[in-house]
């Protein structure tokens, strides 16, 4: 089927590349016409329930700033110092000028303030919340930290900073952006040099970004689309661009390899063309589909901002896919011979040639010779990197850490919370089922403020009461001590949930709440992932060995390459537990280290990255295979099929590495875990694990790699043999370059470890020797 499919469009080429951007161009409208006012995501547990009840009473909550005030140097305190006081009152007159921007102002200078000084007397605050629509929040603060600003500077012996939801929002957005930016004009430009670098030619460079750049827009739309049914969160774009260029310009440099190393052989451009379909174009739809099942066992979570991940980026895979196997081979039927036009004079003219790789090769005839010896260390150095991972400890960082303390804003909060633990990051209790003017609510309040302070230190006032959407719902606000996201932190959510809120608000007739807030949402989503994660481990796994047993007939390929691929993984988790979670290289990569690593990466490593890595699996595998299917020895296919697929294997990884590299230089921290952790199992799987593992692994099982039991006969034919058919337009049948004659060619490796004979016709564009190609159809491709 694939074959047809990429015969039909080689030969209708104008159709097939005409159809391919009329489907991007109606993704892309549609999705703009149709996009928005899809279902909202919510966290899981408690935290969800409460969000819910929020939403369905159209209950917007205006958020909530403080503005500390502290002595700089040794002071009396706050009641008795006046630089103190004075700072106070220009403060308050400052945000009462701001009438707009400020509503429910609360001063320490008041007599009936109550937790608005801090126990040492050093530190006061002064609290409002944003007035306007909440939605607009992050801009009308603009104006008050402003004010704040100017105060400041009034009264410079005294420190005076701001920070709350909006504006640690606002410097979030700001950071964040100016991050992703900077991160966007690197990306791009770096995986254009890599392409030019590996493939010498302009058009060739292009031509696997504009594969995936397509289908990521197509996918982009039709995620809009689909967001009228699914709660797609604000990370699914950046995952679907992520992802969908990961898999383009990996199926787009194997197909053109394959495209490549056929014309050399002599093949005609029509018959190059079907081979590579039926080799490189059977092995892109296998490995797509290995892709799509294991970014599936997203859906497992019962997350919702999982949910909207795993739509956008199966959709990208499927689009990259299609793609593949129709505007692909349309593009290089279109472009013939120039396809290895503009080329780069520095690089030579060899980058446009195709062979094996003398180094991989090499390598590979070391191992097969001591499969024992050279796993067992590859094994031995994995499983070492892999140990710390033993010891690592899921846990959300709170503001703090999430960002530099040069972020004005960070550096506030992070004050705020030093002098008033708890009050940056209260719980919030949503009520509903009673009036704000009940008198069984005013006596259960004040039973909670009893229990916050008999609770040791673990409850703080103030306690808040805000009645929303007319008095439909009420929202009691508690200070809970620690930072947020700690230990503590998660003790007194505990104690507020299951002796103070059931003692109290639980006795309340006909009154139901739930509690949600940064510590309540994050406790919340690690409980739902902890729950399901082994569900999401086995379903991936399983499903996995079924389409691997199906695609190459055989029971120790797909179990060989899922422990590969889990030593690949478990060793990346060991070298993210030692960098973030112990802090090493805190320093070099800017960091403040706390103890744990972020709750919903490793399940997220685990699913992009066995897809992305059965990409590579599959490639050298197919070669193997279809070596192993046409006559060699399993070890020889072994030498032969990572020698002439592990030098373009390394290619595409030396992209992603390069992307996921720009992720570690931003300034969020989780994005740096995402981005070292995702770099280094790349660049263990496509080393260690593809060039000394999986020659080791096979070359111990021998034929048994290919054994099939009978009574499995009934399963469908997907194996990758690829057996190239020999017609009569066609030169002689494909030999790849035998391991014992690369040594001795006139070969120069390139950066994606492939090689040219010197001077080579094909080079310079010229029809090699020995080429049947008809005159007829050699015009029509020039």
């Amino acid at each position: 089927m694939v074959e047809r499919v990429a015969g039909w469009s080689a030969r209708h080429r104008t159709a097939a590349i005409g159809g391919w951007l009329a489907l991007v161009f109606a993704a892309v409208a549609l999705g703009s016409v149709l996009g928005g006012g899809g279902p909202s995501t919510y966290d899981p547990g408690e935290s969800g329930r409460a969000q819910r009840v929020l939403d369905q009473a159209d209950a917007v909550t205006a958020p909530r700033e403080n503005v500390l005030i502290q002595a700089r140097g040794d002071t009396s305190g706050f009641g008795t110092d006046p630089a103190l006081r004075r700072a106070a009152d220009d403060v308050v007159s400052t945000l009462r000028a701001l009438p707009g921007s400020v509503t429910q102002l609360h001063s320490p200078l008041d007599p009936q303030a109550r937790g608005l000084i801090s126990a040492d007397g050093r530190s006061a605050l002064v609290t409002f919340r944003v007035g306007g629509d909440p939605d607009d929040a992050h801009e009308t603060v603009g104006p008050v930290l402003a004010g704040i600003a100017a105060v400041q500077a009034r009264h410079p012996d005294v420190l005076i900073a701001e920070a709350g939801s909006a504006s640690v929002g606002r410097a979030v957005d700001e950071t964040i952006d100016k991050d992703f930016r900077r991160a966007e004009l690197s990306a791009l430009p770096l995986t254009l040099v890599i392409l030019l670098i590996v493939f010498g030619a302009l058009i060739a460079a292009g031509i696997p970004v504009l594969l995936a750049g397509t289908a990521v827009f197509a996918a982009l739309g039709l995620l809009d689309v689909a967001g009228h049914w699914l709660p797609i969160g604000k990370t699914a774009g950046s995952v679907v661009l992520l992802i969908g260029m990961a898999v383009g310009v990996d199926y787009s440099l194997f197909y053109l390899r394959r495209a490549r190393e056929e014309r050399m052989a002599g093949r005609d451009l029509p018959t190059a063309l079907r081979i590579t379909a039926r080799t490189s174009g059977r092995a892109v739809v296998v490995s797509g589909l290995t892709v799509m099942v294991a970014l599936a066992g997203l859906f497992l979570t019962g997350v919702d901002v999982f949910t909207g991940l795993a739509a956008g980026t199966i959709m990208v895979v499927a689009l990259t896919v299609l793609g593949s196997v129709t505007v692909l081979p349309a593009l290089l039927s279109g472009l013939g011979r120039w396809v290895d036009r503009g080329r780069i004079p520095w690089l030579g003219r060899r980058r446009t040639a195709a062979g094996n790789s003398r180094f991989w090769t090499a390598l590979a005839r070391v191992v097969v010779r001591r499969p024992l010896l050279t796993g067992g260390v590859a094994v031995l150095a994995l499983g070492l990197l892999a140990l710390p991972a033993a010891g690592m400890r899921l846990g959300d960082p709170n503001t703090q850490n999430e960002l530099p303390r040069s972020v004005p804003a960070v550096d506030a909060l992070s004050r705020i919370g030093a002098a008033f633990p708890g009050d940056p990051a209260p719980a919030q209790v949503v009520v509903s089922g009673v009036r704000p003017d009940d008198p069984a609510l005013a006596r259960a309040v004040t039973a909670l403020r009893q229990q916050a302070e008999a609770s040791g230190g673990l409850l703080h006032e103030p306690i808040e009461v805000n009645p929303l959407a007319g008095g439909r719902v009420i929202m009691v606000t508690v200070p809970l001590a620690g930072s947020g996201t700690d230990d503590t932190s998660g003790r007194a959510l505990r104690v507020l949930r299951e002796q103070a809120l059931p003692t109290t608000l639980g006795t309340v007739p006909g009154a139901s709440y739930a509690v949600t807030g940064q510590t309540a949402g994050q406790q919340d989503f690690s409980h739902a992932l902890n729950g399901r994660t082994p569900l999401v481990f086995g379903f991936v796994l399983l499903f996995a060995f079924l389409l691997l047993a199906v695609a190459f007939r055989s029971i120790a390929v797909p179990l060989v390459s899922i422990a590969l691929n889990l030593l690949s993984i478990g060793a990346s988790y060991g070298i993210l537990t030692l960098i973030f979670q112990d802090g090493h290289l805190a320093g070099l990569l800017d960091f403040q280290p706390y103890g744990a690593i972020v709750s919903w990466l490793p399940l997220f490593m685990f699913t992009i990255l066995f897809g992305l890595s059965m990409d590579y699996h599959v490639f050298i595998l197919s070669r193997i295979r279809e070596l192993r299917s046409v006559g060699r020895d399993t070890r020889t296919a072994i030498v032969e099929g990572v020698g002439s697929s592990a030098g373009v294997v390394s290619s595409a990884a030396a992209i992603m590495i390069a992307v996921f590299a720009i992720f570690a230089t931003l300034s969020v921290t989780e994005y740096k875990m995402a981005g070292v952790g995702m770099a280094m199992a790349v660049l263990v799987d496509a080393t260690v694990v593809r060039g000394v593992l999986l020659p080791a692994a096979m070359s111990l099982l021998g034929e048994r790699n290919w054994a099939w039991p009978r009574w499995l006969g009934w399963l469908p034919r997907l194996e990758l043999d690829g057996i190239p058919e020999t017609d009569g337009s066609a030169g002689p049948a494909p030999v790849p370059v035998a391991a014992g004659q690369a040594a001795g060619q006139a070969e120069s490796d390139g950066p994606d470890g492939s090689d040219g004979p010197d001077g080579s016709a094909e080079a310079d564009g010229r029809e090699p020797a020995g080429s049947t190609e008809p005159a007829g159809e050699l015009a029509q491709a020039k």
